[in-house]
């Protein structure tokens, strides 16, 4: 319902956002994951995986480690509305080369 609602703001100008979060049992399927979705994945308590379509068009799909015990890891936190900010940014080193912040469900180049 939230994203209902969500969806409904940014069409009438009230909030905006690129990304917003699903919660998901499951590791994505690589091929076809949805632009405008990050998907986290969650064992139980634990949230293990970020997961979201590279937004630089590349098709590619980045994987983001949530294990606070591995290097590199990342944090998401998602507000009320399901926008995510991830830290630190997300520097993809393949040939596409995207950098970019993901603040308050919004893609931030760098």
């Amino acid at each position: 319902m939230k994203t209902i609602i969500a969806k409904l703001l940014r069409h009438l100008g009230l909030i905006e956002f690129d990304l917003l979060t699903q919660t998901t049992s499951t590791f994505p399927a690589d091929e076809g994951l949805p632009p405008g979705k990050l998907f986290v994945v969650r064992d139980g308590q634990f949230d293990k995986w970020a997961c979201l379509a590279c937004p630089g068009g590349c098709g590619r799909t980045i994987n983001l480690s949530l294990n606070p015990t591995r290097r590199t890891r990342w944090a998401v936190i998602a507000d009320y509305w399901r926008r995510p900010s991830v830290l630190p940014s997300v520097h993809q080193q393949n040939e596409c080369g995207c950098h970019f912040w993901i603040k308050n469900g919004c893609i931030d180049w760098c």
